[in-house]
């Protein structure tokens, strides 16, 4: 088991301008930081860096001969500032508004420069985790080789940053923070179809429909293992995706980025629209070669990046088989 890893930012200074120290946390699975490619992963909202062995959250992805093979890769993932996994960063931050995407991406930039690392072969996030992505790629354009989005975009929509509204309407205003906002956060994440197909409006007993039954469980499940802080400031990092901010429209921006961009999108999301994803692939497209974009099918929505890993493994494969030529290069560049 990777134990957590700790990194001291004094004096980071905010995009609103607040001051404070960050203490930012991390994990590293598989090769040792040093010796050979590495993979950063971002985490979703309510994730965090255990990203693979026990408890790993993303084990049917990440590990010993799997699709992103830990006997290949360094694997390194970073607790967004907040999250409370912890026990330390969700005492930092005294007002979650203070925190925007960018900067946790560049809470995450200067935590790479701290472990001296100044490239990465990939880096791959779902969500909230993928908005970071885009935003680490356009604050540093040179760093990543390999940038792989997944169920996220570039920026938070009118209809992303309606729900998290709401969201946090429910997180300031209910009797029961944590759970109502789940159960209302779970209607988005599935679609009606999903729901459908698992429930068929069948009832736990006279009183309780099942899909009741199981709002109720994730509401009470996230209670006992999430906090208030950490939900409102995911919230908040959710709610302020946009890499084009003071920076020009989104071309400008994401045509300096010398990544290849691998989007990778779901059919059926509520969250994120997949008309989103396509038509940010058909507009840098026309400006950069190295982008390519695969869609998800699947009647779950949102949650299908971490649901149908069979297309999810086959559309990453091509990246990160392992190749003399990657191990080459990086040998080649540590040298």
């Amino acid at each position: 088991m990777s134990h957590l890893k700790y990194i001291i930012i004094p004096n980071y200074k905010t995009q609103n301008g607040k001051t404070l120290d960050i203490s930012l946390s991390y994990q590293v699975f598989g090769v040792a930081l040093g010796e050979a490619p590495i993979i950063l992963v971002n985490h979703a909202l309510t994730g965090n860096s255990n990203v693979t062995g026990e408890n790993g959250w993303w084990n049917d992805l990440i590990g010993d001969k799997k699709c992103i093979d830990t006997n290949d890769y360094t694997i390194l993932a970073f607790n967004i500032p907040g999250n409370g996994y912890d026990n330390v960063s969700q005492n930092l931050i005294e007002n979650y508004k203070d925190f925007t995407a960018r900067d946790i991406a560049n809470i995450f930039a200067q935590g790479l420069k701290l472990l001296h690392i100044d490239k990465l072969f990939a880096v791959i996030g779902g969500s909230v985790g993928g908005g970071i992505a885009w935003e680490l790629a356009a604050l540093q354009p040179n760093l990543i080789e390999h940038l792989i989005p997944i169920a996220t975009d570039w920026k938070s929509t009118d209809w992303l940053i309606a729900n998290c509204h709401i969201q946090d309407a429910i997180l300031n205003n209910s009797s029961r923070p944590l759970a109502d906002a789940r159960m209302h956060a779970m209607t988005l994440y599935r679609t009606p179809e999903s729901l459908t197909d698992k429930f068929s409006r069948t009832k736990r007993n006279a009183e309780l429909f099942n899909i009741e039954s199981w709002l109720n469980h994730h509401g009470k499940t996230l209670k006992n293992r999430f906090s208030i802080s950490a939900y409102k400031t995911m919230n908040q990092i959710l709610r302020t995706i946009d890499i084009t901010e003071n920076r020009g429209d989104f071309l400008e921006v994401a045509s300096k980025i010398s990544s290849s961009i691998h989007i990778i999108t779901i059919n059926s999301d509520l969250f994120f629209k997949p008309e989103e994803n396509w038509n940010t692939y058909v507009e840098l497209k026309g400006a950069k070669d190295n982008v390519t974009i695969h869609e998800i099918k699947s009647i779950h929505g949102h949650d299908a990046f971490l649901i149908e890993y069979d297309q999810l493994s086959r559309f990453l494969k091509p990246i990160f088989k392992t190749q003399a030529s990657v191990l080459h290069n990086f040998s080649k560049h540590v040298a």
